[in-house]
């Protein structure tokens, strides 16, 4: 069994994203460890990228950080492998295409296995396009996360049916960033992709409070928690990873009483 699938057999899971390299790479460290130690299931490490067409203007300013103080890919795969010395929770790239592909894609996935990086997402990459990452994803064991949005509509079974590791449910229309409401039907999402996979799903884009959180576990396998982490990082720097798994362990919290 994967990682990932063991990540979604304990109960419902909290899944924090984090820019790696932002305010540096020491300090994301911090951040992943305390992450893990609060609660966190699985951990989704965002590769920067210039141009993030999914991203609100909070990740957004994460991702201008990182790239500012010098962070690149290799240095990614490094912190990897420190991490993986003493944890063994899930860890799933999110990234943009450009970056596997200046890479190589070949080359990104071999080193994703080696590392320990056990998915991938890549927001930008069409569902009938996936082949041109699958192939390489599938030879080397790195799950490539499908995601399902609103507007995926008479696709969402499709999509669940080919899907591996968990499947994204994209909660609201737009770019990623914090709402003080999610009006979407999710369950109606939910229910198809529940006829279609036993592959788990979990839900992001604006979720930042435990009650957002609460409840989209309760319809759903799991919450997936971005822009309020990064804007945590925005506000505390390096001070910030106390203030991670202070905010980490509220919404693990408020996850396991999700029914």
């Amino acid at each position: 069994m994967s990682r990932i699938a063991k990540a979604f057999e304990k109960g419902k899971a909290f899944i924090p994203f984090i820019t790696v390299g932002d305010p540096d790479v020491e300090t994301t460290e911090k951040v992943v460890r305390e992450a893990v130690k609060n609660g966190a299931d699985l951990i989704e490490l965002g590769i920067p990228f210039s141009d993030p067409t999914a991203e609100g203007p909070v990740i957004q300013g994460g991702n201008e950080r990182a790239l500012k103080n010098g962070i690149t890919t290799d240095k990614v795969f490094d912190l990897v492998v420190k991490l993986r010395e003493d944890i063994d929770v899930p860890f799933v790239f999110m990234t943009y295409c450009n970056v596997v592909f200046s890479y190589g894609s070949d080359a990104f996935m071999k080193k994703c296995s080696e590392t320990g990086v056990d998915g991938l997402i890549l927001p930008d990459l069409p569902f009938e396009e996936k082949g041109e990452f699958s192939e390489d994803c599938d030879r080397y064991g790195v799950e490539l996360i499908s995601l399902i949005a609103p507007t995926s509509g008479e696709r969402i079974a499709m999509i669940a049916r080919e899907a591996k590791g968990f499947i994204y449910v994209v909660s609201s229309l737009g770019v990623t960033g914090v709402r003080s409401e999610i009006t979407t039907d999710i369950n109606s999402i939910v229910e198809v992709i529940r006829k279609n996979t036993d592959v788990p799903c979990a839900v992001g884009f604006g979720i930042s409070t435990p009650e957002q959180a609460r409840k989209m576990a309760s319809v759903s396998d799991g919450a997936i928690v971005g822009s309020a982490i990064v804007r945590l990082l925005e506000k505390h720097g390096k001070e910030a990873p106390a203030y991670v798994g202070e905010y980490v362990k509220s919404m693990k919290d408020a996850v396991r009483e999700a029914v």
